[in-house]
């Protein structure tokens, strides 16, 4: 997917529809000059819903769309009439799409299965006609409710990859090329920090009849919480992965424990909710070591988290990497 077209980000103004008012009007007539009450109801203001589409992959369709409104309710008339409500929109968003409040940052929805559709912002009600608030005791009530107003307001949607695996690691950890090397995904690879600057998306076969998706998250870098690098932008990614696959590369490290610790302390303090996830630690890059050098680097590895040493280019554990990762997503 072309990086350009990859949009994880929209801040757009909404507003619902205002609810039509009701009417106040009495019936009129030659045999009945002065008729009872037959004000109509005012129609509903349309809604803002947000409808996931298993075909929308990014929010690319609202990069340019600043304002989205839906219509007003018509007011009620005689003759018990009621108001046409107003048109709700319908916004198609890819799963993972979570509203925010724009000023307060509070989460409005998230969109998780496909098909589901969640009000965004509603519509306003239509007023009562006077026909509604006849009794025994006021048989010709002059009283119409006004309809409710909409809802107006600044909005962002974000998007948070959907994936079995999410890839972590540091820049140039081979992210890229291990989703090249198990799925048909071709993201850009590169022997320079942040080639991945958006997430890339391989489905992959562990067996056959076995797949599961996996997500090459762009690099993290010391500080990445608080906003350095590509900061925020790609974490939230990594919430919504079911399983976190470490890379740490064997040609740069010393220590693999160290480095680890990193990247767990970068999770943590953007979510501590992440280190909740189930996890694994691959060793990348073992062509380019020699086995005194595995040997050493075995030595640090940490404890806790099953590690495997791998490489995408000659294929060395791959296959058994793809056999963990399997049954790590069907335990229990």
């Amino acid at each position: 997917m072309a990086e350009q077209n990859f949009v994880d980000y929209v801040k757009i103004m909404f507003r619902s529809g205002k609810g039509g008012a009701g009417s106040s009007h009495f019936y009129r007539g030659p045999a009945m000059p002065k008729g009872g009450p037959d004000g109509g109801d005012g129609g509903h203001g349309g809604h803002i819903i947000l409808k996931a589409d298993p075909q929308e992959w990014t929010l690319l369709s609202l990069r340019y769309r600043k304002h989205i409104f839906a219509t007003d309710g018509q007011g009620g008339r005689g003759g018990l009439k009621t108001g046409s409500d107003g048109e709700t929109i319908i916004v198609p968003v890819p799963l993972g799409t979570v509203a925010k409040d724009a000023e307060t940052g509070e989460i409005l929805l998230e969109i998780t299965e496909a098909g589901e559709e969640k009000i965004l912002l509603p519509g306003g009600r239509g007023g009562k006609g006077n026909t509604f608030f006849k009794t025994s005791t006021n048989q010709a009530p002059t009283y119409a409710q006004p309809g409710e107003p909409g809802v107006e307001k600044w909005i962002i949607l974000e998007l948070k990859v959907l994936a079995d695996v999410g890839l972590v690691g540091f820049p140039n950890a081979g992210k890229s090329t291990l989703l090249s090397a198990v799925s048909a995904a071709r993201p850009k690879i590169g022997d320079y920090a942040f080639t991945t600057l958006t997430p890339n998306l391989g489905i992959v076969e562990a067996r056959p009849g076995n797949t599961f998706v996996m997500a090459d998250i762009p690099g993290i870098i010391e500080g990445a919480h608080e906003g350095r690098g590509l900061g925020h932008r790609f974490l939230r990614h990594i919430e919504r992965n079911s399983i976190l696959l470490f890379l740490i590369p064997a040609d740069t490290s010393r220590n693999i424990t160290e480095e680890y610790e990193i990247l767990l302390n970068e999770l943590y303090e953007f979510n501590p909710d992440l280190l909740d996830k189930p996890r694994l630690l691959a060793i990348s890059k073992c062509d380019l070591i020699d086995k005194d050098l595995e040997k050493m680097l075995r030595e640090t590895l940490p404890d806790g988290v099953p590690a495997i040493f791998i490489s995408a280019v000659t294929q060395q554990n791959i296959q058994n990497l793809k056999d963990l990762l399997w049954k790590k997503l069907n335990e229990g």
